[in-house]
């Protein structure tokens, strides 16, 4: 039946429906008021708003002069590290406040033309304080602790602006630009381990620590602008890539006086490289009291991770504490240094991720938190009343809550729930530790940001909520999905599970021609109590269309706990497949699904689970839709292929390559490709491997490109054309 209420062009729409919400929030240092970005438009063009915690009103406090970022006025860096970022936003895309101790209320605000400066309480408009241009652009600004200095990076060496005599020093020097650079974190750090930052500022603001990365001794990959008129050096880019078993960029730390004119100490320690297996990657780098700078070091196998200590006049290093495990360790954020000594640190030794107490030389003096539940992330620590805040999965894994409980070392210490309200929510504490502001979503309700107690979490003001039901949402009846446990085939794992039906009104009942949305790798949850899974518009449009789409979580994906996750060690297109497998067999046996009209569509990851799904079980699977697809592990990077797979072993990547199981096709199965061919992440020769077996098998598929994308399309006509394109194979193939 057609549906002319829902477009193609529906699809593609940014933000989503619902999430328009502001974001960015932060709280003002003496906590009176919170900044956020928001677009009153509900579009992607956001400014800094400001809402008085006492008057209980929003008002606009920075407005770009020069309109802000566009992805046309922005360096060909800033491009590359918004692609990292995964970052579509507009306008004002981030801002800082200039922490002092003065009563003066100033943030800084980076844009394309420069680094601005605005007085929040008299100055009507921006200062300038650093111009950027698009051959010399400032990368990274970020203030002192002391809001008195700006750091920044320029032409790959490190600099500092000193805002009161408005005076500029270069700190470091030798930088080329092209395979060594000062301040900057490589690819791989900013890709894989969730470290955007090159450099970072000491407690007391005298001291920056910063990487130099030296990779020259990594082949370049070449990618070529197939869809310009241009030739010669405009048509081609070079990426130093770290392909799996290869070199690794070499990565030093040194600390550099932030006044200038001082040389730089090189700290005992050289990551990366030739032969440097034990010390492979820097993964994290904080400051504790007294200026120790810490780094936190993985090994190759990234099975051992250790967090060394060093004294920054002479370099000097020691190890603080090590952290092994037989699958891996995975890098986080939860390295907490206490003001009274010690710290805490967060490990996965039981299965989950839990909070642990040290004291000052690295002795563990016991558990804070402990279940089967795991923590996310640190969000405030109060010491002075023995308190630590944290976000976690204790009331299940499809949500995410603020808990608190007391920093002692009992294991069975009891954790207070201080968010209200099923699903997730994002929280940013205040400075004086009495409120916080809560970002709250779920399949039910968009975003809906308040002000509450940080005591019991009642709701002291609110920021910003929505009409409910939101018009576009009536208007193309979008439905939050129902959530389903399946058990998977070793008898006693529980798989959760989303499923969109369509209207039976319109369509009758089931079973329906169904389409399975899988991402499937590690890292990731499709399958949570959140927002985005209502306004997933894909998802909706296929329902609109009369096909029934299903989500499952297998094993090896994110929020589970380390043994859930690790299902995948050694695994990657074996258990995962198994489990989406097992789930559309439920859907079959349930009659959801018609047999013989199920397909699979997925991107990156996804990509690759859905060709191999499509390839491997031939007798479940009609079609896929496979998205800048990892045909074969070893075109993947090392962090994150090396992690899972091991280094490069020839039974165990080729069998987990998608082309060593293409003459399994058979000819009524629909195959079709979609890539970027400037993805510089997932290089498109991976689905041109794929088409050469193709070829070779004698087996039929369909190939969409993109000559001038990446990684995802960000155009809204290519986006559009691609979206029209997927339903029309969709529709034939099913």
């Amino acid at each position: 039946m057609e549906d002319v209420i829902f477009k193609v062009e529906d699809i593609v729409q940014a933000p989503l429906p619902g999430y328009v919400a502001p974001t960015a929030v932060s709280f003002s240092p003496d906590d009176s008021l919170i900044t956020y970005l928001f677009s009153p438009e509900e579009n992607l063009n956001r400014r800094v708003y400001a809402f008085d915690v006492n008057k209980g009103e929003s008002s606009l406090v920075f407005s770009p002069p020069d309109g802000g970022v566009d992805e046309s006025n922005i360096s060909p860096e800033e491009k590359l590290r918004r692609e990292r970022l995964r970052e579509r936003g507009l306008g004002v895309t981030r801002y800082e406040w200039v922490k002092t101790n003065l009563k003066m209320k100033f943030i800084v605000v980076p844009l394309p033309a420069g680094v601005y400066m605005k007085d929040l309480c008299s100055s009507p408009n921006p200062e300038l304080i650093v111009p950027s241009s698009p051959t010399s652009p400032i990368i990274d600004p970020r203030l002192s602790p002391n809001g008195l200095l700006l750091a920044y990076v320029k032409d790959s060496e490190l600099h500092v602006l000193n805002l009161l005599k408005n005076q500029t020093q270069q700190l470091t020097n030798g930088a080329n630009g092209s395979t060594l650079t000062h301040g900057l974190a490589e690819y791989i750090a900013q890709e894989e381990m969730d470290r955007r930052n090159g450099y970072w500022w000491s407690l007391d603001s005298k001291f920056i620590a910063y990487t130099e990365v030296d990779s020259s001794q990594i082949p370049l990959f070449r990618i070529m602008h197939q869809g310009k008129s241009s030739v010669g050096a405009d048509a081609q880019e070079d990426h130093a890539y770290p392909f799996a078993g290869a070199l690794n960029s070499t990565v030093r730390l040194g600390v550099v006086s932030s006044s200038g004119g001082g040389k730089t100490t090189w700290m005992d320690l050289v990551c990366g490289g030739r032969a440097n297996n034990e010390n492979e990657y820097l993964g994290r780098v904080s400051w504790m009291p007294g200026n120790v700078l810490t780094a936190q070091v993985l090994n190759r196998s990234q099975r051992k991770l250790k967090i060394m200590t060093f004294d920054v006049k002479t370099g000097r290093g020691k190890i603080l504490l090590t952290e092994e495990s037989d699958t891996w360790v995975t890098l986080h954020d939860c390295f907490t240094p206490l003001e009274s000594g010690g710290f805490i640190w967060a490990s996965e030794r039981t299965g989950f991720r839990h909070l642990y107490l040290y004291n000052s030389d690295g002795t563990c003096l016991g558990g804070v938190t402990s279940g089967e539940w795991m923590v996310e992330q640190i969000a405030g620590v109060n010491e002075s009343m023995s308190l630590v805040y944290f976000t976690a999965t204790l009331d299940g894994p499809l949500e995410t809550h603020l808990y608190c409980t007391k920093l002692e070392a009992k294991d069975a210490s009891r954790s207070l729930r201080l968010t209200h309200g099923k699903g997730k929510h994002i929280v940013v504490l205040d400075h004086q530790m009495k409120n916080f502001v809560d970002v709250h979503d779920s399949v039910d309700s968009p975003p809906r940001v308040t002000l509450c107690s940080l005591s019991d979490g009642t709701v002291l003001k609110i920021l910003y909520e929505q009409t409910s039901p939101l018009p576009l949402v009536k208007r193309l009846q979008l439905e939050a999905p129902e959530f389903v446990q399946i058990q998977a085939n070793d008898g006693k794992t529980t798989l959760y599970g989303a499923v969109y039906k369509p209207d039976s009104a319109k369509f009758g009942p089931p079973p329906y021609k169904t389409m399975i949305n899988v991402y499937g790798g590690p890292s990731v949850q499709l399958v949570q109590d959140s927002w985005i899974n209502t306004v997933d518009m894909r998802t909706q449009y296929l329902r609109s269309r009369g096909v029934l789409v299903f989500k499952l979580d297998n094993r090896g994906t994110a929020r589970r706990g380390l043994k859930f996750e690790s299902w995948i060690k050694h695994s990657c297109g074996d258990v995962d497949a198994e489990d989406q497998v097992t789930g559309a067999k439920w859907l079959i046996h349930h009659g959801l699904a018609k047999p013989d009209h199920i397909g699979v569509y997925g991107w990156s990851y996804g990509g690759y689970l859905s060709a191999t799904l499509l390839a491997k079980y031939p007798e479940i699977f009609r079609c896929a839709v496979s998205g800048a697809p990892v045909t074969s592990w070893d075109g993947y990077d090392t962090f994150y292929t090396e992690k899972y797979m091991d280094l490069p072993d020839d039974e165990r990547y080729v069998k987990s390559a998608v082309m060593e199981h293409v003459g399994n096709l058979r000819d009524e199965q629909k195959l079709m490709l979609v890539h970027g061919m400037m993805d510089e992440n997932v290089h498109f020769r991976h689905t041109g491997r794929l088409v050469n077996a193709l070829v070779e098998a004698g087996k039929r598929y369909e190939l969409l490109i993109f000559p001038d994308e990446r990684h995802m399309p960000r155009k809204v006509k290519d986006r559009v054309y691609m979206e029209q394109r997927i339903w029309e194979f969709i529709d034939k193939s099913l």
